[in-house]
């Protein structure tokens, strides 16, 4: 029985590894989110180590991602100024002359 239960946990943290490792190759940041609302015990050293490994590997890439985003939402921001001191003049005045 307890080897039954042991066998399920150790099965699962096999699982939570595996799905983590998933989650940073294919940059899942909402996966890994989930993953952590969800970390098993570890038991074992070794699993500590991986998880460990795997925790410090979605750390650099949430900011990895980060940097990517405000790097963009910069360039974002230089083209609408840009495109905005392209745009002609409006006046808000009505002009009745015209």
């Amino acid at each position: 029985m307890y080897l039954k239960v042991f066998l399920k946990h150790g099965e699962r943290l096999h699982m939570w590894l595996t799905n983590l490792k998933i989650a940073i190759i294919e940059k899942d940041t909402e996966k890994i989110n989930k993953l952590l609302d969800e970390t098993p015990k570890f038991s074992d050293k070794k699993d500590m180590q991986k998880a460990s490994y795997l925790l410090k590997e979605a750390v650099a890439l949430i900011y990895e991602l980060k940097d990517e985003t405000a790097l963009t939402m910069s360039q974002l921001k230089k083209n609408i100024n840009f495109l905005r001191s392209t745009e002609a003049p409006v006046s808000v005045k009505l002009d009745i002359k015209s």
